[in-house]
């Protein structure tokens, strides 16, 4: 069941203990059932609905919406309100007459993306992975960006998010190894022994490689994971940080209270504007490491 709860003045027994400062920087950072936001000045907690899981076996499947759910759907949805129109102009009014204004905008980015990224990375047959390269962007820039709104979530700040889109990326890369190589010539990049040596020495360089080779196809959609949610994570934990320390030096007096909120202040102003910067490079590293990954194996010689 859905409820929405005004937010109420803290106790004056926890006032006296001071602020919870690692539980504030943890509510805000991590995965949870409400939603919180203000109107009007009124705090207000949305809890979500939660939903009885679902026993397939030795399996517990939780369907509940989650804030960082909730905040996936919206950057969908930004996608598709943003993408469709502009989509539907091509098709329309802008056959004959180049765009104009927003759709400029996107068109400009998507043949950079194409001609660049995509086509510079794949090679041959490399438009058929545009839209998925473009989708990956989008998506993660909005994801990105909704965690730097009042009361957003970054929910690209959650390994579990990260670690289904490096796996996505990974079935993507390997089926495209497969169709590109065949089964036997797909198999080489991880049975691999070295032509020009005698049997032995490829007998034992195929025991040397076959690991290495097999690992390798591992950390590659790992660091996609690790290095996306690093950023995000540590971006936030920073502001964070520097906001809590207006209270941590409330009680210090008026001029060194000041001073610390002053300064505190300019530091996360700089520092948002340095995450608007990470949030647009994430997206973009996210991409052009995939387009790298599909190009590698396809063209694995």
């Amino acid at each position: 069941m859905m409820m929405l709860q005004g937010g109420g003045a803290p106790a004056a027994g926890a006032a006296s203990e001071g602020p919870d400062l690692q539980g504030m920087l943890m509510h805000h950072l991590l995965d949870g059932p409400e939603i919180e936001f203000m109107v009007l000045g009124r705090g207000f907690v949305w809890h979500l609905p939660q939903w009885e899981p679902v026993h397939l076996g030795p399996l517990t499947l939780d369907f509940s919406p989650t804030k960082h759910v909730v905040f996936m759907w919206l950057a969908a949805l930004l996608c598709l309100a943003v993408f469709i129109p502009i989509g539907r102009a091509m098709k329309g009014k802008y056959t004959s007459k180049a765009p104009s204004g927003l759709a400029n905008a996107m068109e400009a980015m998507i043949l950079y993306f194409r001609d660049e990224v995509v086509r510079r990375n794949i090679g041959h047959g490399a438009d058929a992975y545009t839209g998925y390269i473009l989708t990956l962007f989008f998506f993660i820039l909005a994801m990105n960006m909704f965690g730097l709104l009042p009361f957003g979530a970054t929910a690209t700040g959650n390994f579990m998010v990260t670690g289904a889109l490096a796996l996505v990326t990974f079935v993507v890369t390997e089926i495209s190894g497969m169709r590109a190589l065949g089964f036997g010539g797909y198999m080489r990049t991880i049975f691999y022994a070295p032509p020009g040596l005698n049997p032995v020495g490829q007998a034992i360089m195929l025991v040397i490689l076959t690991p290495v080779e097999f690992l390798g196809k591992l950390t590659k959609p790992f660091a996609l994971m690790i290095r996306l949610f690093a950023n995000m994570m540590a971006g936030h934990t920073l502001v964070l940080s520097l906001l809590g320390m207006i209270f941590m030096f409330a009680s210090a007096g008026a001029v060194v209270a000041g001073g610390v909120s002053v300064a505190s202040i300019a530091m996360v102003t700089a520092i948002m504007m340095l995450e608007i910067f990470v949030a647009l490079l994430q997206a973009y590293i996210f991409a052009m490491l995939t387009t790298v990954f599909i190009g590698l194996i396809r063209h694995a010689h």
